[in-house]
């Protein structure tokens, strides 16, 4: 923030996020080899071509038969493989050995498994019925010309295999976001370099970096940024044209070196948020100008962690156009919580201790990022709670 905004009323979370998300913009879309699709948005529906399965299929090893026939002998008349079809189907008093995943012959409704069926030279006999049919009938999963994954999709591994399924070996995909990582601050080192007194070490620029990896963007790392108006535009024009999303962290409060807010202004960018009721993360910025967006998060290693979880993040997605949703738990509280700053959003980190209750970590404060390190997840407490009893049910968004 700046002196002139020092009295405009913040902007609740939930107003900031939703201006954020409108903001987006859906990015261009490419087609990649199935096996570099993991974790890519996708940006069309996909149709099977087949039946899945694509014919009755045994779910079990064991002997394929007639219902009618199971109080009776049964005479073994072929093997069936998986990957080999009948070479006949199955008459009155018959049976065929057949295996997980084979087709089931002509005339069979049911699949005996082995340990229910006692086997002397040739002959089978049933020594325990079973209600299910061990069959997986033709189509019963997917149809062919079935939708089976629609756009927007976020591609995790189950995903992939329904891909593989219907035969896909290309897939046509949205852009991943490119991130410009940029840490400020007079103040910073490279983790490595000598540290003088009064430095301290860059722990914003790696945990950025990591964060965008972890979620599938890419990352690219602009350097520490002097504050200076002028390094500020240097790490932008080093960023444009391959940057979709840059990412300040530091120099966005009302420090009289804190330039960042008024050089994106002057560098064309729109400020649409400035300052949010959020704890922590309250002078958080975001503007956007031509295709490009920027996010000012404060320099305290725990704002910009907790805002890129829940407002960087889904924000990137959208870009894919994937409507990003954090995984979320309700549990009952550990221990009773007090609060004081009661106008903002709150996040406490909090780990699941066993029984599935939260239990708060030690936490000092904005700078304390090591809590965050044995952290399980964000406890979100709403504006206006004073106190959470023991017990009652907490809302908290995975980050493990």
């Amino acid at each position: 923030m700046n002196d002139r905004d020092a009295g405009r009323a913040l902007m609740t979370f939930d107003r900031a996020l939703e201006t954020i998300l409108a903001s987006a913009r859906l990015l261009e879309v490419e087609r990649v080899p199935l096996g570099e699709a993991a974790g890519r948005v996708l940006a069309g529906g996909i149709v099977s071509d087949v039946d899945m399965p694509p014919f009755d299929k045994s779910a079990m090893d064991g002997f394929a038969c007639r219902q009618a026939d199971l109080d009776g002998p049964l005479r073994v008349v072929m093997t069936i493989h998986a990957g080999q079809m009948p070479e006949r189907g199955i008459g009155e008093g018959e049976c065929a050995r057949i295996m997980t995943g084979a087709p089931v012959p002509e005339g069979a409704d049911t699949v005996v498994m082995v340990e229910d069926a006692a086997q002397t030279d040739g002959t089978v006999r049933v020594t325990r019925r079973s209600r299910a049919s061990n069959i997986c009938l033709r189509g019963e999963d997917v149809q062919g010309g079935d939708l089976v994954l629609d756009a927007g999709m976020l591609l995790g591994p189950a995903r992939i295999a329904v891909l593989a399924a219907v035969g896909a070996r290309e897939v046509t995909v949205r852009r991943r976001p490119v991130l410009g990582i940029a840490p400020t601050g007079d103040e910073l080192v490279e983790p490595g370099e000598p540290r003088s007194a009064g430095r301290i070490r860059n722990s914003n620029g790696p945990q950025l970096v990591a964060q965008a990896s972890s979620a599938g963007f890419a990352a690219q790392y602009l350097g520490i940024v002097r504050d200076e108006p002028g390094a500020i535009r240097e790490a932008l024009r080093r960023g444009t044209g391959s940057v979709d999303v840059f990412v300040f962290s530091g120099g966005v409060s009302m420090g009289e070196r804190d330039h960042v807010p008024a050089t994106l202004e002057r560098e064309g960018f729109e400020i649409l948020v400035r300052g949010v009721a959020v704890k922590p993360g309250r002078p958080l910025l975001f503007g956007a100008r031509d295709g490009a967006w920027v996010f000012g998060l404060p320099g305290n290693p725990v704002s910009t962690f907790v805002l890129f979880e829940t407002v960087v993040k889904p924000f990137c997605y959208r870009l894919a156009g994937h409507r990003y949703r954090p995984p979320v738990v309700r549990v009952p509280l550990r221990g009773a919580i007090e609060r004081r700053a009661l106008e903002r959003l709150d996040h406490v980190p909090v780990t699941l201790v066993p029984g599935g209750a939260a239990e708060p970590v030690e936490y000092h404060g904005s700078a304390h990022i090591h809590a965050y390190s044995v952290a399980d997840g964000i406890m979100v407490v709403p504006p206006g709670t004073e106190r959470i009893e023991a017990g009652e049910t907490v809302e908290v968004i995975l980050i493990r």
